[in-house]
């Protein structure tokens, strides 16, 4: 089996962005108004654009998505560069959750916690 590259993970995207935008583009001429109406809000709510987070490789694709619906589509060297970079920030503590601890679930011992259902 072959490493994949970043190169051609970017290229494999911009054909699924392509292929998603070829049936968005059918819907639009069938029904005038749906992409305005009713598809791109509810892609900008999958691609968390209006949250206050930091982008994640989650939220990678619908991004692409959205940036296809614009005037100018997403290039190959500004995708790559943001795979990249994506692919190098580290885990999430949420994401990750620490090995040591041996229950996940149990409630934090934090005096300053914000937990009003625990006791003083």
């Amino acid at each position: 089996m072959s490493n994949i590259t970043t190169q051609q993970l970017a290229e494999i995207l911009l054909g699924i962005v392509r292929a998603q935008q070829a049936i968005i583009d059918a819907l639009e001429n069938s029904k005038a108004g749906f992409k305005s109406t009713h598809f791109r809000p509810m892609l900008e709510t999958a691609s968390r654009i209006r949250s206050n987070r930091t982008e994640t490789l989650a939220d990678f694709p619908a991004r692409l998505l959205l940036q296809t619906l614009g005037r100018n589509g997403p290039e190959l060297s500004q995708v790559v560069a943001d795979l990249e970079a994506l692919l190098a920030q580290q885990p999430s503590p949420a994401a990750a959750p620490d090995p040591a601890s041996a229950n996940a679930y149990a409630p934090a011992a934090d005096v300053a916690s914000l937990d009003m259902t625990q006791l003083p």
